[in-house]
């Protein structure tokens, strides 16, 4: 069972699944085990946005051929070491890993689109561990206390701070995901999306690991799975993925693993 914050009184279903971007739910969330998006893919979340810092209202819905309005633009830290789509990297040549910090950004064209991070928590087969193992903006933490979301630091627009540590054994690998809020209603995708980037920082020393901006945005797609964590033969790597699917937040959970009724 899962608690996620939002509005309505009674149990979720996949009409109501969409606003768990926006409101706090207090009802408990149920799921089953179906097909992760990931399976079988090579080393192949979100946390409840702090009381302090509600969402803003949504926009009014934009026709698909209206003219974008510019949202405020954030500059683009320079990224250390680059990877393209696709690329995979260790992350730990220079020692054990014991806290990192994947910190992601991103600019608009059309300031409907609200964006948001969340991380899956999956284990060997590619689904999560429970309905509670992906943090996001409605859940800011894993069980295991490892895994942590954070909005709106000095650089980035939301951060996932991993303490391997506290990490559960099971979990293989931790999915980064771009999510556009009611994308599908209002007609948004990511051809309305630019700058957007995921760069890994080790806690320690402050530096960057790995980093990865995407440079192909599609008006078919919807939420992007932008890059990954993934244990291969007990060292941890990043994966730099870029790819889209043209689904909703109740869809990506359904693929994952989680689904609410």
């Amino acid at each position: 069972m899962i608690q996620v914050p939002m509005k309505t009184a009674g149990p979720l279903n996949k009409q109501t699944v969409l606003s768990i971007n926006q409101k706090r739910i207090q009802g408990p969330k149920s799921s089953q085990d179906i097909f992760s998006i990931n399976a079988g893919s090579a080393g192949n979340s979100y946390h409840s946005r702090p009381a302090s810092a509600p969402r803003p209202a949504p926009s009014a819905a934009v026709p698909q051929n209206a003219a974008a309005r510019p949202a405020a633009q954030r500059p683009i830290p320079s990224l250390l070491h680059p990877m393209r789509k696709g690329e995979k990297a260790s992350l730990e040549s220079n020692g054990a890993l014991v806290k990192v910090k994947a910190c992601l950004g991103w600019n608009v064209t059309n300031n409907a689109c609200d964006v948001d991070v969340s991380a899956f928590l999956l284990n060997e087969s590619g689904r999560v561990l429970g309905d509670a193992w992906f943090v996001f903006y409605g859940q800011e933490i894993s069980p295991d206390g490892s895994t942590v979301f954070s909005a709106d630091s000095d650089t980035d627009r939301e951060t996932i701070s991993i303490d391997f540590h506290k990490l559960n054994n099971k979990v293989h690998k931790i999915v980064f995901v771009l999510t556009i809020h009611e994308a599908l209603e209002k007609r948004l995708n990511f051809s309305m999306l630019k700058d957007a980037y995921i760069r890994i920082i080790d806690q320690a020393s402050g530096q960057e690991l790995a980093g990865f901006q995407m440079d192909e945005y599609y008006s078919n797609v919807t939420s992007m799975m932008i890059g990954e964590i993934y244990r291969h033969k007990n060292i941890w790597k990043f994966n730099a993925i870029g790819n889209g699917v043209a689904k909703d937040l109740a869809g990506l959970c359904a693929l994952y693993g989680v689904q609410v009724v």
